[in-house]
């Protein structure tokens, strides 16, 4: 079911945006919502299925209606892996 996957994807992305526009870690957001870091990494991921409770608790955390979440991400789609460390000499 690929638009069911790509819907996972937006809202985990949107999540990410929306997280990241009020200065939260995913560490800082996941011990406001009581669930493990992994499991907000998983949601970014596009890998969860959330219930309607989480998706509302959640905006509630990050002060935005649910309905945020299901607008269309602005930011390109992330690579896989960690960013690359910016060295300076």
């Amino acid at each position: 079911m690929k638009s069911v996957s790509l819907l996972l994807e937006n809202v985990g992305r949107r999540l990410a945006e929306l997280r990241a526009a009020r200065g939260l870690t995913q560490e800082m957001l996941a011990e406001r919502a009581q669930v493990s870091a992994r499991y907000i990494q998983s949601i970014e991921a596009g890998k969860e299925n959330l219930t309607l409770e989480t998706l509302a608790k959640l905006a509630n955390l990050l002060q935005t209606l649910p309905v945020a979440f299901f607008e269309p991400p602005v930011t390109d789609k992330p690579r896989p892996g960690r960013p690359k460390k910016n060295i300076t000499g």
